[in-house]
């Protein structure tokens, strides 16, 4: 199971995980500003507040999202 896969199945409730290639998909890469993929965007109000760029662990993942998170 992918690390993103995972995510979606633990965090259902608060969280929608979306994949985006940016190929197929071209005005979402520059709308979002992805210049590097893979890119983990956060997108609140149709606005990106946070932003990974490149690989990046669970635990990195977990703690760029939890204060944007609602219990």
């Amino acid at each position: 199971e992918s690390l993103m896969a995972h995510l979606a199945r633990k965090e259902r409730a608060r969280l929608r995980v979306t994949s985006v290639d940016v190929t197929e998909q071209p005005e979402l890469a520059e709308r979002f500003r992805v210049e590097t993929v893979p890119t983990l965007a956060l997108v609140k109000g149709k606005r990106v507040v946070e932003r990974l760029e490149g690989r990046a662990s669970a635990p990195r993942i977990e703690r760029m999202l939890e204060p944007h998170l609602v219990a």
